[in-house]
């Protein structure tokens, strides 16, 4: 018996992590992961060929982001997505709000700036291009706060409680479109948050912590409504299969505080590394000034303490 025309067996036996973990690709995201680990490597490579040297914190951090999207998306999880709530939520949280974080810890759009090579005078090469987009207005506006935090609330709110989340999970094309949706959705949110890469905004530190915050929230709100709902709220998973042996007000329940508790662990990761570059920024501020000093013999120094003793003599 198949499901919502996926193609995929129904009597699913019971969940368990041990079958959710068994290795079933979804060709789209297992060659995009492939592509995505050759690439970045690729370029990794290219640098120190040439004596550049790249931070191994930051090839862990891409390379981890890229199994956490192999994870939920070429195991069973996903298969078991298609009918319980539940792991359709872990894949939902993981691949919007743990992978992009991880992704973007990994600085790919720095990598490649540094790797690809310039064009040349009056060319236009990938470099180029890239730092085109980079700079383009497109950009700007899907970076801009204004437009990434109410996307980030309505990929919750306008899609699970509304017919579209049962329309794209009726067929293949549909629930990759939805996947794909989701990773882009959490990039866009949290790449002006962590500031990693260069990008069309940048705000401060604090203002940075203030979008994130922004966002987060809502993610609770919507948790807690899955769990205080009286009845199953998505059509899709009213009816998940006999084989699962699970009731859906249940699973529902069960998403719900997936998607409450997973809220909490994107925050406490992107504010480690807010605080961790605001505390490398300061270091940096403090190297330069105290370079400053050594040149000028601390001009800015000895002219304050001029100025107070010009102060103190005007007193007397």
């Amino acid at each position: 018996m198949d499901h919502s025309g996926h193609g995929m067996n129904m009597d699913l036996p019971p969940f368990t992590l041990g079958r959710g973990l068994e290795f079933s690709a979804d060709p789209f995201f297992l060659i995009g992961s492939i592509a995505a680990l050759v690439l970045y490597g690729y370029a990794v490579l290219r640098l120190r060929r040439r004596g550049d040297g790249w931070p191994v914190n930051r090839i862990a951090f891409f390379l981890v982001g890229v199994l956490s999207i192999a994870l939920v998306m070429c195991t069973k999880l996903n298969d078991y997505g298609m009918v319980m709530f539940s792991v359709h939520m872990v894949q939902h949280m993981v691949i919007s709000m743990l992978s992009p974080i991880l992704l973007l810890l990994g600085a790919p759009v720095t990598l490649a700036l540094r790797a690809l090579p310039v064009a040349g005078r009056e060319r236009i090469g990938p470099r180029e291009l890239l730092l085109m987009l980079l700079h383009s207005r497109y950009m700007k506006i899907v970076t801009h706060p204004v437009f990434t935090i109410p996307l980030f609330i309505a990929s919750l709110y306008a899609l699970y409680f509304t017919p579209l989340f049962d329309f794209l999970m009726g067929s293949r094309p549909g629930h990759l479109a939805m996947m794909v949706h989701f990773l882009a959705v959490g990039l866009v949110f949290f790449w002006p948050i962590m500031g990693v890469d260069p990008g069309p905004h940048r705000p401060g530190y604090v203002m940075r912590m203030l979008e994130l915050f922004a966002g987060m929230p809502f993610h609770a709100f919507f948790g807690i409504a899955l769990m205080m709902a009286s009845g199953p709220m998505v059509e899709t998973y009213k009816t998940p299969p006999a084989s699962l042996g699970i009731d859906p007000l249940s699973d529902q329940n069960w998403a719900g505080g997936i998607a409450w508790a997973f809220s909490e662990i994107p925050s406490v990761l992107v504010l480690i590394a807010l605080v961790f570059q605001w505390y490398r920024s300061e270091q940096r501020t403090a190297k330069r000034a105290d370079r400053a000093a050594d040149r000028d013999g601390d001009r800015e120094l000895n002219a304050y303490n001029a100025y107070l003793a010009s102060l103190q003599a005007r007193g007397q």
